[in-house]
């Protein structure tokens, strides 16, 4: 499929996906929620996945839960939507709870792929992670690590990456590998990318690559007995 035929299919998909989406395109584009400290809610995410995404004084929940039920907990848009106690309430005593991400975007450069898929990496931890939490996975790499290219959260098209070694002689290698999996997303296109802010070196890797803070995230799966 052509670059142009592909970015018109995501977006005529849009219309059909998740609202949270919207908030993501928007914050691509620089266009972010009021800074209110208000909660909006919406209806929670395919796959039986909720979150809680905090924007600058905005926070967006994607929930079953009924909107009386998330305002008893007083949060608020100004980092309470992601307060350990708030987000068990969410997530119910048995739920699991993901960790806090820094959410980041960038655009696609397109042009001819500079990595190669990779069919036999199903056993991978980290192809196995994304498969828990994504849909329509692919993964590409080299003897640098590997990248996983994939629907994600709300429908965004999503990127992760890990390195087959991490000791000094592969510094560059995170970088460089990050740039290469961009070729894989059409000229234009948001990609987006959840960092855990605690992991200093990928961030800054993703940084140097021209990747973008939006805000923050957590994903649960919920249960509430």
């Amino acid at each position: 499929m052509l670059a142009t035929e592909y970015l018109n299919t995501q977006v005529a998909n849009m219309h059909e996906s998740h609202p949270l989406l919207t908030f993501f395109m928007d914050a691509a584009d620089s266009r972010f929620p009021p800074v209110d400290g208000r909660v909006t809610v919406l209806p929670p995410l395919p796959g039986g996945l909720e979150c809680s995404v905090a924007f600058t004084g905005h926070a967006v929940l994607a929930t079953a839960m009924t909107k009386q039920a998330v305002y008893a907990q007083s949060p608020d848009g100004f980092g309470g939507s992601l307060s350990p106690d708030f987000l068990r309430h969410l997530a119910g005593p048995k739920g699991w709870i993901d960790v806090t991400d820094a959410t980041l975007t960038a655009r696609g450069i397109g042009g001819p792929p500079q990595l190669a898929e990779l069919p036999d990496a199903d056993d991978h931890p980290r192809v196995r992670h994304a498969r828990w939490l994504r849909t329509n996975v692919q993964v590409y790499g080299d003897k640098r690590g590997l990248i996983t290219l994939a629907d994600g959260l709300a429908g965004r098209r999503e990127l992760s990456i890990e390195l087959h070694r991490t000791e000094d002689s592969s510094r560059g290698h995170g970088r460089s590998l990050l740039t290469d999996a961009l070729s894989l997303v059409p000229e234009g296109e948001p990609v987006f990318a959840a960092v855990s802010p605690g992991n200093a070196r990928s961030l800054r890797a993703f940084l140097a690559c021209g990747f973008t803070p939006i805000g923050s995230e957590v994903l649960l799966r919920p249960e509430r007995g």
